[in-house]
């Protein structure tokens, strides 16, 4: 089944996908002007899920949130349930104070989120989807503000679960986890043209050596490892999926010197640039 929801005003768009035999996103390729948050929910035994071009295993009853430039495709779609969404229909980051998932679930540093669901919580989302599936077919002047609603009580159900299974009981307060969502965002926004832990702290109006010591508290990579990581990360979205030269994503990724990224990136990788693509290329015809 599919449902959609589109407001023609502001081009808000939300869409739940239940058990299709087709449900993929391939950002770079095919669907860069559809800015869609995701979150999944494997319904059955566990498969692969390929995000970016790796492969994963997506557990059975667990969800992953998935963000907008993220490519993804299931190995069984038909076990998926899935809600799509814009930010003109719900924006994750000016609802923050409602649901407490920016830098987190979504736009976190901690990789990949496998979100186990109890018996509980799984007959909880279950029941949702009916009620989401009334609204969808219920065409009225309340009927934006119904699915918003709904989207929002499944995001804090699917946060505070996460919450729960990767932080560390009794380690980081509510205040210091905003001080590590925030950090996350601003890298997300900047990481292009920003660099160094400095220009993130003086955003926060913390020092550096703070922000150290609670991503340690939090059992997480530093925060300078989260700034390489997220440059690496694009670099190899865009070698795979883009024709883009070393050099031009080197200047696009805020590098100075075309050789000095191709340095970081062999040594983050044991590939050159062009080695890189060359293996993800033939990896593709392969399959």
């Amino acid at each position: 089944m599919k449902f959609q929801y589109l407001q023609e005003l502001t081009r808000g768009e939300f869409r739940l996908t239940i058990n299709e035999n087709q449900l993929d996103r391939f950002f770079f390729q095919r669907d860069r002007q559809d800015k869609f948050l995701t979150i999944a929910w494997n319904r059955g035994a566990a498969q692969q899920i390929t995000i970016d071009g790796v492969g994963y295993e997506f557990p059975q009853q667990s969800i992953i949130p998935l963000v907008v430039s993220q490519s993804f495709s299931f190995e069984k779609p038909e076990q998926i349930v899935a809600w799509q969404f814009n930010r003109n229909f719900y924006c994750v980051v000016d609802h923050d104070r409602e649901v407490s998932c920016v830098g987190f679930i979504f736009y976190g540093s901690s990789g990949n989120m496998f979100i186990n669901l109890d018996e509980t919580h799984q007959k909880k989302i279950d029941s949702l989807i009916e009620v989401f599936a009334d609204e969808f077919g219920t065409a009225d002047n309340i009927q934006l503000d119904m699915l918003q609603m709904l989207l929002k009580r499944l995001i804090i159900i699917v946060t505070r679960l996460a919450k729960q299974q990767f932080i560390p009981a009794n380690t980081v307060s509510d205040d210091k986890l905003d001080i590590i969502r925030s950090y996350n965002l601003l890298v997300e926004n900047h990481y292009r043209k920003q660099h160094t832990v400095a220009f993130y702290a003086g955003q926060l109006y913390r020092s550096s050596k703070t922000l150290s010591n609670l991503f340690a508290l939090y059992g997480h990579q530093s925060p300078l490892a989260i700034i390489r990581e997220r440059l690496l990360l694009e670099a190899k979205r865009l070698l795979m999926y883009t024709d883009k030269s070393a050099k031009e994503i080197a200047y696009e990724l805020g590098y100075e010197d075309a050789a000095y990224f191709s340095c970081n990136f062999k040594k983050q990788t044991g590939y050159s640039p062009t080695d890189f693509r060359a293996a993800k290329t033939a990896l593709v015809v392969q399959v």
